[in-house]
């Protein structure tokens, strides 16, 4: 496919877009309770996606090499599930429960993605800690994005702040590059060297996501097809933003 630099007018329809989404998330985040199904928060993610006149990137999207489009606008993946958790009615969040709600809107045809990791109820310190530092990650890694840059500038940072915690960084998912798809080239691994990879351009957009583990950087994947999980059934966290890449700072796109 290769890299498609964005042209004004896509970066300004990209940038609606992500505000619409993040404030989508918020509000689906609120909601986030014991008791509450995952279901339920599909269910209200796509509504305020549809009412704001926008379309659910996810819904009956189908990633190459996958047999059956993903059946929901939400991937909501719990403790030990990594990412693209398929929704269910039956699947009830319980207190001190950790929750990845990962959406992506189409908003006048150009995508944006974007993930948070939450609470249900009161969590553990080592929760608490993993959330916030896999946060910490993710803008260690944005802060990298700057035109003239490498992509595997990126990947350094994310990783120094996973090894210093001693995490496992999943290394068979990445972020990528995104706009007119929803996934586009370049990946963008939560690892790597500096000065590697491809050349950061002003006018590329990214989304940036770190998944680190409590334990192992080894994953599974679900009879379904799309769950990932922590192979050792160890937490895990999950962020993206999607980033404009410029001549200066990075442009975060998925902020309210």
């Amino acid at each position: 496919m290769g890299i498609i630099i964005k042209t004004k007018e896509e970066i300004e329809i990209i940038r609606e877009g992500g505000k619409r989404l993040a404030t989508v998330l918020q509000k689906v985040a609120k909601h986030v309770a014991p008791g509450v199904s995952t279901w339920e928060l599909d269910e209200y993610a796509e509504k305020l996606i549809r009412e704001g006149g926008d379309e659910p990137a996810f819904k009956g999207y189908k990633p190459s090499g996958q047999s059956a489009p993903y059946p929901a606008s939400l991937c909501v993946s719990v403790n030990n599930e990594v990412v693209h958790g398929i929704p269910k009615k039956d699947k009830i969040l319980k207190e001190g429960d950790i929750v990845s709600l990962d959406l992506g809107l189409k908003h006048k045809g150009l995508f944006t993605d974007h993930a948070i990791t939450v609470p249900v109820g009161k969590i553990s310190k080592k929760d608490e800690d993993l959330i916030k530092n896999t946060h910490d990650g993710m803008m260690a890694g944005i802060f990298e994005a700057r035109g003239g840059g490498r992509v595997g500038d990126i990947g350094f940072a994310i990783q120094a702040v996973g090894d210093k915690y001693k995490y496992g960084i999943v290394r068979v998912l990445s972020g990528h590059g995104v706009g007119k798809q929803i996934h586009e080239d370049p990946f963008v691994p939560n690892f790597g060297k500096k000065g590697t990879k491809e050349k950061l351009i002003p006018g590329m957009i990214i989304a940036i996501e770190p998944m680190f583990n409590l334990g192992t950087h080894d994953v599974v994947v679900g009879s379904d097809g799309y769950t990932f999980r922590t192979a050792d059934g160890k937490k895990s966290v999950h962020f993206e933003h999607t980033v404009l890449i410029t001549d200066g700072e990075p442009e975060i796109l998925t902020l309210p």
